[in-house]
């Protein structure tokens, strides 16, 4: 499994660095990159039949030799007529002359494609194609994987099936534990990577599905609870019961119930001489800034010093602003450290966070990952607290961690996430729930519509931003695609049923259209791909009213406050998880405007599932409710987003390759619920040594990596 990639035959160094863009260094890596979606070519269709709207499979003899010509002295063109018993097709593939011998008269292929209509001929453009031979079955479901440049569909299924002939005897050898397989049902391993890859059916396919998230979450799980054990052995410096009544009264509002809990968690935590691993889960707005800086305020009361580490600049500096607004009336130094920074502002920082006098000492420093860099060091370290964990890397928690060595960890998520599953996701993690909101907060009015409301739709964008008001648009996608006719995996469910789907809209292809629609309207994309520095750049722009709509994916879901923005608009809303959704809309309502969430959608159908989640999202506000109904509805799937690739990779970092698919509950407690027997059983796993090894290259167990 741990061979080289460049080892299969036919891969060089160019091939390589192909597949390293893909996170493929690997065997195990390449095998393990399950296809993104199935092409439904098993439900062949007469040619009469096909809808000209998706992609189809026909089955086709062909009438005509195929025959060559040349477009503008450029391009060359082969075409050919096949036909089946309701029709003719004419078949026409481009700069593809060496097509000519394959197609001969008479022959019988399944094809794959877009079919039109003119007249009483049909036509295919650049089908995909198999022959029909006999004694041979063609599969029903042929796989589709995420590709890069230099690395075509026809390549990655070849090495993928030459990778599983080279691991078939380590394939053999079952990972899971006899009795755990048996009780749930599990398929066998090697059946499962086999049917993922090549599925046999779909019901095989959901087989092979649930098998595979079931070890992926009992191997996390195994992992989770093993760094639990070790989490508590971990010494920190206590910090005493302090009085933070100087904070409390400063306040111009009352703390909620809620907060209060929090706060009291914070102090008993601190006050020991065992680390504080505790998150702060609560919805966006709940005030989870103040329980933090009562905790950096317990922390250099102590004596000690607090950071706070935020994965974006812009995010840095709003927590900068917040919180040394609370501090440092108290008399508390607080700074910022951010990569923008001059090299001698920096400079004064570092010397700061390492001043051995207390007097000139900086107490609380707030910033990204330029915390991470040479040259910061703490003199008193006592508390680090990280916002939006989720968002860094395990490696780069770790560093910071190792900067702060006997210091106690905050972390916090604005995600709404039911009891039951914090304490099954965040299993190393004490965990505080914030859900009470404070007083005052506005509700977002919530409207679900289709398209058929895309004029009047236009025409409140235009009015919001006439009032001085700003939008925020979200689309699923991040450009346009030609695959959006093939069948994504997420459609298909662990009992082998096809969901439906809709046409995806994407941020970059969106706001080009929205920029010509309105031309006076400032109008800018941001997505995932592009540079950190990019992103802070448009989110800056946002933020201080330079931009009128922002067009973009789920990377702003949790993050800056924009005030100004007024209207939050999701299109393909169904393709959302309702906790995402109402992320989503905590976006907007944070000043004083009229604030407007639209959900379009044009698969919220009057029977359908999708019609159901979105009315929970048009009547329902509270965040918890909406979790416990998204995990009714969806399972899991939402709370367990792994990063991308490449970070994964830098950080070794969990992969959640399927988990994000899992839309069972159950699945997800018994996986868990085995995993903690195991490890009470065997702590270290001594009976089971190819769990431990997975585990081990699941992600590394060092103190303070897992959360």
């Amino acid at each position: 499994m741990s061979t080289d990639i460049g080892r299969l035959y036919g891969i060089g160094n160019a091939k390589k660095a192909a597949y390293a863009k893909l996170g493929i260094y690997t065997v195990e890596d390449i095998i393990a990159h399950y296809p993104r979606g199935y092409e439904d070519r098993g439900n062949v269709k007469l040619l009469c039949d096909a809808d000209g709207q998706g992609k189809s499979s026909h089955i086709l003899v062909v009438a005509t030799e195929p025959r060559v010509s040349t477009v503008k002295g450029r391009m060359s063109l082969l075409k050919f007529r096949a036909y089946d018993e309701s029709g003719v097709c004419e078949i026409t593939f481009f700069n593809q002359n060496y097509l000519k011998s394959v197609f001969s008269l008479g022959s019988e292929f399944r094809f794959y494609g877009k079919v039109e209509k003119k007249g009483n001929r049909y036509y295919m453009s650049s089908p995909a194609y198999e022959p029909i031979l006999d004694g041979i079955e063609l599969p029903p479901l042929v796989s589709l994987y995420h590709l890069t440049e230099g690395i075509t569909q026809k390549q990655i299924t070849k090495d993928i099936r030459a990778a599983m002939t080279l691991t078939a005897a380590a394939e053999s050898k079952e990972l899971l534990p006899e009795e755990i397989r048996k009780k749930y049902k599990l398929c066998y391993g090697s059946f499962a990577l086999r049917n993922i890859h090549s599925p046999d059916s779909f019901a095989s396919l959901a087989a092979a599905k649930r098998r595979l998230i079931f070890e992926e979450l009992f191997t996390f799980a195994l992992g989770i609870s093993m760094a639990r054990s070790k989490n508590e052995a971990v010494r920190a410096i206590p910090c005493g019961e302090q009085d933070i009544s100087s904070l409390i009264s400063s306040l111009p509002y009352e703390l909620t119930g809620a907060q209060k809990r929090v706060i009291e968690d914070i102090k008993k935590d601190m006050a020991r001489n065992i680390a504080m691993n505790r998150i702060i889960v609560g919805d966006v707005g709940s005030g989870k800034t103040v329980c933090a800086a009562a905790a950096m305020l317990i922390a250099v009361l102590s004596g000690r010093q607090a950071a706070l580490m935020a994965p974006t600049e812009i995010l840095a500096r709003q927590h900068y602003k917040d919180i040394s607004e609370l501090l440092a009336p108290l008399g508390i130094r607080c700074e910022l450290l951010v990569g923008a920074m001059t090299t001698a502002e920096k400079r004064r920082v570092h010397k700061g966070l390492a001043e051995a006098d207390e007097s000139k000492r900086i107490s609380v420093v707030i910033g990204t990952q330029a915390l991470l860099s040479d040259g910061v060091e703490f003199a008193c370290p006592g508390l680090v607290v990280t916002d939006e964990q989720h968002r860094f890397g395990v490696g780069q928690r770790a560093t910071l961690a190792k900067k702060n060595e006997l210091s106690h960890m905050l972390v916090m998520s604005a995600t709404p996430i039911p009891r039951t599953l914090a304490l099954t996701v965040y299993g190393d993690l004490d965990v505080s729930v914030i859900d009470e909101m404070p007083k005052g907060r506005q509700r977002v009015d919530t409207f679900v519509v289709d398209e058929s409301y895309r004029e009047r739709l236009d025409g409140f964008i235009k009015k919001q931003v006439r009032e001085g008001g700003q939008v925020y648009i979200v689309c699923p996608a991040v450009e346009d695609s030609e695959e959006d006719d093939d069948l994504s995996i997420e459609d298909i469910d662990l009992e082998g049923n096809i969901r439906p789907s809709s046409p995806l809209r994407s941020a970059v292809g969106f706001s080009a259209e929205l920029a010509e629609k309105f031309p006076n309207l400032r109008v800018e994309f941001l997505h995932g791909k592009m540079k950190s520095q990019q992103k802070d750049a448009v989110m800056k722009e946002f933020s201080e009213g330079n931009v009128d709509v922002l067009v973009s994916t789920t990377v702003i879901e949790v993050g800056v406050n924009v005030p100004n923005a007024c209207l939050m608009i999701v299109e393909n809303a169904d393709r959302f998880g309702l906790s995402q959704l109402h992320q989503l809309r905590g976006r907007v309502g944070r000043g004083k405007r009229k604030s407007y969430c639209v959900l379009v959608s044009d698969a919220a159908t009057e029977e359908s599932a999708a019609k159901d989640r979105l009315n929970v999202m048009r009547t329902c506000y509270d965040g918890y409710t909406i979790a416990e109904r998204d995990l009714e509805m969806r399972g899991p799937g939402d709370f367990l987003r792994g990063g991308s690739e490449a970070s994964l990779r830098q950080s070794g970092g969990v992969r959640f390759r399927l988990a994000s698919l899992c839309d069972d509950m159950g699945l997800m407690k018994c996986a868990f619920d085995e995993a903690r027997a195991l490890v009470a059983s065997d702590p270290s796993l001594d009976s089971y040594p190819e769990l431990r090894e997975t585990v081990d290259r699941m992600f590394t167990l060092d103190t303070g990596t897992i959360n």
